[in-house]
């Protein structure tokens, strides 16, 4: 196989479509006036069928397009890289060599799958990150009141950025962050989390037509920052109880902390000296009585940092706690996964720190999201999520039950139907399909004939999708969105399921091809599970 040039930014090692486009670029570069980077970067994945297209006009080459494609093909002899080139109006089309690419993404997948030094699947994964630390606050859901539907929007894409960092060799830390009147110690003791969800309905109700119900709230919170230990005993047991009830909410979501902290956790040491710095910088004005940071000349108006009472705000908290992290994590990047109605609150509190002269204010990114529509903790219409779980599970559980061969197979029904639920409520479904276990467990990679696959248009394409994970990956630690990796995995199931009656593996009688296909559904199935840990979704072995 000759040799191919070293490019930076590449990893063929790691995702070895980058040799095919390297190639591609070799010979972009022998034929124009570009450099091996230039042509690089002008090599993009095909549309409808293609599997490389260069757009000839982003050179802004001299001459007519045609007579540049014309050079391009000029004596062009296909080889192990590449397979054919078509010219189309102002665009080339590069299609691969099918059988070295089956064998080369195929054997890829497999081994960095199971022949990883750290014995975990490490497909898709790189290590642009090494040696930097990112700390991912999600979550939050606010002690005292069950987790609802409005806090998984938050769960779920922090937990796909904390997942997707690591697989991008970040090191990282996630952080998740009215009793007296109609408390009873009964119903606590009974269901403690939805007790005290009523008792904040009910109390929020009173703070609509009592006036006095506002300020004894303040008295409570002036109490704990005091450090009035009667009133933090209670807060400490609240909190207590509330995580117990998030770690099974978050078990359930296959979601794993780091640490579990949260704005009443910002100690009021570190929001004194934080106001203290604001006071000697001369950032902090009076308003009424309380103190305010003037942050006008950038449009976000002068948010308040210390009440009329001297009580702190969200502000101040999130102040304080920012600059705590970064003492005790020093990250390079951190991440709050917030709805988009705190993106002026945020602001703001970025400002701040920028205007207090901390070069990692720099650091802080907000990745907001649209909130759920029609709930509300106040009002008492929010739908929680261990109902919505059970709901889904059940019906997934009947649906099951349909099918008796299959439902026969499964070890634990209940469980899997739960499972799926959750699946389903996270993005929407996808379809598994069950392998012919007689060919198991399959012979050594290098006596698998993966040149047989070459004959089939669908495992043509299921392979080159797999080679495409990689850069899923990549793009998607740029744009921190989930989407580009479900839409991945939408495509991957569907090349699966449409290749299962053309690349058929039950019936094949010539063993050497059935092992083939049987490889390459083995490297698909282990591609789809990595995209799914991606997600936070727990793969199923059968269903």
């Amino acid at each position: 196989m000759s040799q191919l040039p070293i490019l930076p930014d590449t990893n063929p090692s790691r995702a070895v479509l980058d040799s095919f486009r390297i190639s591609i670029a070799k010979r972009l570069s022998e034929t124009l006036p570009l450099t091996l980077e230039q042509a690089f970067a002008g090599v993009d994945y095909g549309k409808k069928g293609e599997d490389f297209t260069v757009a000839l006009p982003r050179f802004r080459l001299p001459g007519k397009v045609a007579e540049i494609a014309a050079t391009v093909l000029e004596g062009f002899q296909p080889d192990e890289w590449i397979e054919s080139i078509v010219i189309d109006r102002s665009f080339l089309h590069f299609r691969v060599n099918t059988t070295n690419m089956i064998f080369q993404v195929l054997n890829q997948v497999d081994a960095l799958t199971h022949l990883t030094p750290s014995g975990q699947p490490e497909y898709g994964s790189n290590n642009f990150g090494k040696g930097k630390r990112v700390v991912i606050e999600y979550s939050s859901p606010n002690i005292v009141k069950e987790f609802h539907l409005g806090h998984l929007r938050s769960t779920i894409i922090g937990a796909f950025l904390a997942n997707l960092y690591k697989a991008c060799g970040w090191e990282f830390g996630m952080v998740a962050t009215g009793y007296e009147k109609y408390g009873s110690q009964a119903e606590f003791d009974q269901d403690p989390i939805m007790h005290l969800y009523n008792v904040y309905v009910k109390v929020t109700k009173d703070l609509e037509t009592d006036p006095k119900v506002k300020v004894e709230a303040a008295r409570w919170f002036k109490r704990m920052e005091d450090g009035d230990e009667d009133v933090l005993k209670k807060w400490r047991g609240w909190r207590e109880t509330s995580l117990e009830k998030y770690q099974e909410a978050y078990d359930q979501l296959n979601i794993k902390f780091d640490v579990y902290t949260g704005e009443s956790n910002v100690s009021k040491e570190s929001m004194d000296k934080a106001f203290a710095q604001l006071e000697d910088m001369g950032l902090i004005s009076d308003r009424d009585f309380a103190k305010e940071v003037d942050l006008n000349k950038w449009n976000l108006k002068a948010p308040i940092v210390r009440k009329t009472d001297g009580t702190s705000t969200y502000l101040t908290r999130d102040i304080g706690g920012a600059i705590e992290r970064y003492e005790q994590y020093k990250f390079d990047k951190m991440i709050y996964v917030v709805g988009a109605a705190q993106d002026f609150h945020l602001a703001q509190v970025f400002k701040v720190l920028e205007r207090m002269g901390f070069p990692w204010a720099k650091n802080l990114l907000h990745i907001n999201y649209g909130m759920v529509q029609g709930m509300s903790t106040r009002k008492g219409t929010a739908v929680f999520l261990d109902q919505i779980i059970k709901k889904a599970g059940n019906v997934m559980h009947e649906q099951m039950k349909k099918n008796n061969e299959k439902y026969a197979v499964i070890q634990d029904p209940q469980a899997t139907s739960l499972e799926i639920g959750i699946t389903g409520i996270k993005i929407q479904d996808m379809a598994a399909k069950r392998f012919n276990p007689q060919l198991l467990p399959l012979p050594p990679t290098s006596q698998i004939a993966t040149h047989t696959l070459a004959q089939y248009p669908n495992a043509r394409e299921i392979a080159f999708l797999l080679g495409t994970y990689p850069d899923v990956v990549n793009v998607a630690l740029k744009t921190h969105e989930p989407s580009g990796v479900v839409t991945f995995a939408f495509k991957l199931a569907h090349a699966i399921s449409t290749a299962w009656d053309r690349v058929i593996v039950k019936g094949e009688e010539d063993v050497e091809k059935a092992s083939a296909k049987m490889f390459l559904y083995e490297c698909a199935k282990e591609v789809l599970a990595a995209a799914m840990h991606l997600l936070s979704i727990r793969p199923l072995e059968r269903m």
